[in-house]
């Protein structure tokens, strides 16, 4: 897993921030929180795991789907750019 090893750092950083999101809707749900900020929170939280998600699987999809020992054809690189811009969106 060369791209997470590679990214360990970053992507560690992203995990870190979301941890500190669930523990602010951890307190928000002890105390008396407004609806509205907890949904808000709860939504950015998500989107917080899409996009590592994405960036995880785009890694796997340019590391290991695509052989990394030969450089990647055009044809490849776009089926490549296809997939990827697939995950993104549907992770939206």
């Amino acid at each position: 897993m060369a791209h997470i090893d590679r990214d360990g750092r970053k992507l560690l950083a992203r995990v870190r921030r979301i941890r500190g999101q669930i523990q602010g809707i951890e307190k928000a749900l002890e105390g008396e929180s407004d609806c509205t900020s907890l949904l808000q929170t709860i939504a950015a939280t998500r989107g917080a795991l899409n996009g590592l998600m994405a960036q995880i699987v785009e890694g796997h999809i340019r590391e290991h789907v695509i052989d990394p020992s030969q450089p990647p054809t055009p044809e490849q690189v776009a089926a490549a750019d296809e997939l990827v811009d697939v995950v993104k969106a549907y992770l939206k």
